[in-house]
């Protein structure tokens, strides 16, 4: 019976295109991937020999100051793009994957990013994570919608209830064959991904998959609950579509209202402003109460002497350092916003899988709000090494020739922030399970009536 059902469904001529349309999707979704990683991969190596070129030029024409020097000169941090962000890319294409900074004030230099066709941003990416959240639904619904109604409104409900031995084992084949068709295709997709991006077989990879079976065992779970209404065809359709509509475009906009309204970030232009006006002011203030102030946050420089003069290094670095320091608070409260929008839209997702999934992968693909903002963490942490760094050789005027420039190279961040496994697959598993439990016991009640 089995093997008839599997025949039946993929005669049909709608089922071939649905399964190719999916396909080709797919294919073209890994090629997506395949470029932006190549990109990634291009922008990273063209960093690293700008870097080196740039700090050899400026080595010779500034000579003469090291702290002139280290005015120009930019040092790169890199955020690692793993191989799966080719399958999610969330907001990587927005968010810079490259941080080039000075020793000068860090918050003026921390939220640049580069400029991008508004037009496609809105669009975004026909990435993996997007047939996968948007286009699987679509082709469930459309293979689910009729599986009962259609046999009962042609008239051979009533002949497969006589003629079936256990009726609930053939309501199972109807929908277990359909479930094995989507699970190919998307096993299909994952595997070319392996050679196409050069996935690692490793656990991330795995929790990928999980979470997309469990998104796609969600739908099913939605179709087999509308199934079991006992709706006709064409309100199964209705239904089915508004759900799409409902949980991918309609909900999920309200949630990212409400976080914008929940919490605004008003701090983003404060903290630049404060920065800038922290070190600006300080131009027309005495030299020697800005240098106390560094001292008081850097002590292990105090042996250093304030210079007679009108301008000096030690006063001009002290000054981009009181931008930052006068800032803080500002930028404080902006990191903790964006760690609470984070940790709501997790709560949230708890209820919409579209967004838990879209949320899951991008995690797993280290393409999220949560590695943004470790990723600004660290950029803070590698300027402060900097500013250890070369104050000393700034303060205690060191030949610029003395300096070993080709050793300082672009850096690369690695996101290691642990995954939890039990939260990326237990929910979409509950939850597919409760629609199962809710259409198996609404079948019950009128199965042999259908």
């Amino acid at each position: 019976m089995l093997i008839l059902l599997f025949q039946s469904f993929l005669r049909a001529t709608g089922v071939r295109l649905g399964l190719g349309f999916l396909l080709a999707a797919g294919l073209i979704s890994l090629l997506v991937g395949r470029q932006f990683l190549d990109r990634q991969q291009r922008h990273r190596h063209e960093v690293g020999a700008a870097q080196q070129a740039e700090l050899r030029q400026l080595a010779q024409f500034h000579a003469k100051e090291m702290g002139l020097m280290l005015y120009y000169a930019q040092f790169g941090l890199v955020n690692e793009t793993p191989p799966l962000a080719g399958l999610s890319i969330g907001q990587r294409d927005v968010n810079p994957a490259v941080q080039r900074v000075t020793i000068r004030g860090l918050e003026a230099q921390k939220y640049d990013a580069d400029l991008h066709n508004p037009t496609n941003l809105l669009l975004g990416n026909l990435d993996f994570s997007f047939v996968l959240v948007y286009l699987f639904p679509l082709l469930i619904i459309a293979f689910t919608y009729s599986a009962v109604s259609e046999e009962r409104e042609n008239g051979t409900w009533r002949l497969v209830a006589v003629q079936s031995r256990y009726l609930p084992g053939f309501l199972t084949q109807l929908f277990a064959v359909r479930l094995a068709v989507v699970l190919a295709v998307l096993a299909a997709l994952l595997l070319l991904a392996v050679p196409v991006l050069g996935l690692p077989l490793d656990a991330s990879l795995g929790l990928f998959a999980g979470t997309a079976v469990g998104y796609v065992l969600v739908w099913f779970g939605i179709c087999f609950w509308v199934a079991s209404l006992g709706k006709a065809s064409g309100t199964n359709a209705m239904l089915l579509v508004t759900a799409w509509l409902g949980l991918l475009l309609v909900v999920p906009a309200a949630v990212n209202q409400y976080l914008l309204v929940r919490y605004p970030l008003p701090e983003a232009l404060a903290t630049t402003v404060r920065q800038r006006k922290g070190y600006h002011e300080k131009w027309d203030l005495p030299q020697a109460p800005t240098v106390a102030r560094f001292f008081a946050h850097y002590p292990q420089f105090r042996h250093f002497p304030l210079p007679a003069t009108s301008f000096n290094w030690l006063w001009y670095y002290a000054m981009q350092q009181m931008g930052d320091d006068e800032s803080a608070p500002q930028a404080g409260e902006l990191r903790r916003k964006l760690y609470q929008r984070e940790a709501a839209s997790r709560q949230l997702a708890l209820l919409l899988p579209s967004l838990h999934a879209q949320l899951g992968l991008n995690d797993l693909a280290r393409s999220g709000l949560g590695n943004q903002v470790r990723f600004l963490d660290e950029t803070s942490r590698f300027h402060e090494q900097l500013r250890l760094y070369f104050y000393p050789r700034i303060f205690g005027e060191q030949p610029v020739a003395a300096e070993p420039w080709d050793r300082h190279r672009v850096q690369v961040f690695t996101d290691r922030a642990p995954l939890r496994p039990a939260g990326l697959l237990l929910p979409p598993l509950l939850l597919a399970l409760l629609l199962a439990g809710l259409g198996w016991r609404n079948f019950r009640r009128h199965l042999y009536q259908l």
